[in-house]
């Protein structure tokens, strides 16, 4: 069991500054990913807790000490890497027994004993004779992981474990992921990703770094229905959340948001900047809903193109205000023309209004309020 702790934590090399001053706490036993987009840090981040780069200022605590100069073996870290490091020649009993043969005060009856353990776990035990080229991608990314295993350490780091692997073998070894935190309960955990299905379905909390800072850091649902910011909106969803420009104003009720081209709406949500504000009005697809023309909607628009994906159907809309599409995500099998028009409204409470520097306005719940 471990608690880390950063404090300030900075990178650079030389005048490049990759990562700029991160506070972070994460729980024993919990399972934390980074996530972002490519060059956004994450990576970098992971290195320096496991000790393989230097710390250019701030502090690193696991368990209340400072390991800013301590080896990653001092520091009781397993890493796992996306590529699979293993030896091509040397069985995955090898493999994985490789480490601990290192360690002068390991037995071979607890070698032999922690490597089969391990490969329970991960249900690789039929394989333990086998050489690494006869093995799929699935099963050698499993035997990486138990090789960290077998080492007991107090932290496990992933770097993008599956990137290298097809759609199939990346939701089952997700699975499989997911099942060994279950059982190696009090080991904490640190994965990082730039799919948001593996950070949104592993995450007990997710931070999202942008540019070498951390945007926000929560549970996956926190996040996805409450994001602090624009970027935040925009990075976790598939599609993205729909962001159009608007106009605010403050009002008794609390906020009249005007999007662009779009009728005024009052909404129940504080908000203290000038009137006639610059901001922008956010909804995400799912929560976009058809409705009749002469009804209430958010906006009509001309159909550009329409995506069927069995369970739902992606529809594009432009509505013509030279912006990137409108996309509403429909269930079931949606016929549409292209070039007919459709108007589109969703619930009040699930609309997301900021700033005009892409902060979150909001209160306990959005609601609409009579005009």
């Amino acid at each position: 069991m471990a608690n880390l702790k950063l404090t300030k934590i900075r990178k650079s090399y030389g005048a490049v500054n990759v990562l700029h001053g991160i506070d972070l706490d994460i729980r024993s036993g919990e399972f934390v990913v980074f996530v972002g987009p490519s060059g956004c840090g994450k990576s970098t981040l992971l290195r320096v807790i496991a000790g393989l780069e230097d710390i250019t200022a701030g502090t690193l605590e696991i368990d209340g000490r400072v390991v800013n100069d301590a080896t990653p073996k001092e520091r009781g870290i397993a890493m796992v890497f996306q590529s699979y490091a293993l030896y091509p020649h040397m069985t995955v009993y090898d493999n994985m027994a490789f480490g601990l043969k290192l360690e002068k005060n390991n037995s071979k009856a607890e070698i032999d004993k922690r490597v089969r353990e391990a490969a329970k776990i991960l249900q690789i035990e039929p394989y333990l004779d086998r050489l690494p080229k006869a093995l799929s991608g699935g099963q050698r990314q499993r035997v990486a992981i138990g090789r960290a295993i077998t080492r007991d350490p107090k932290v496990f780091l992933f770097d993008e474990p599956l990137s290298n692997l097809d759609a199939a073998l990346r939701v089952q070894t997700r699975i499989e992921i997911a099942r060994l935190h279950e059982k190696m309960h009090g080991t904490t955990m640190i994965y990082v990703t730039h799919d948001q299905v593996e950070a949104m379905t592993l995450a007990d909390r997710i931070v999202v770094l942008n540019k070498g800072n951390v945007e926000q850091v929560g549970s996956p649902m926190d996040l996805y229905n409450r994001p602090d910011n624009l970027f935040v909106a925009r990075f976790l969803g598939s599609p993205s959340m729909n962001i159009l420009p608007a106009r605010l104003d403050a009002a008794p009720e609390g906020v009249a948001v005007t999007p662009e081209g779009g009728a005024r709406l009052s909404l129940a949500l504080p908000y203290r900047g000038a009137a006639g504000g610059n901001g922008y009005l956010g909804v995400r697809p799912e929560d976009l809903v058809p409705v009749q023309p002469g009804q209430p909607e958010l906006f009509r628009g001309q159909v550009t193109l329409t995506e069927s994906l069995g369970e739902v159907t992606l529809v594009y809309l432009d509505t013509g205000r030279g912006a990137e599409p409108v996309v509403a995500k429909l269930p079931g099998e949606v016929r549409l023309e292209r070039g007919s028009t459709m108007g589109l409204a969703a619930r009040p409470e699930a609309l997301h209004v900021f700033d005009a520097d892409g902060r979150a306005v909001r209160g306990a719940r959005a609601e609409a309020v009579a005009a």
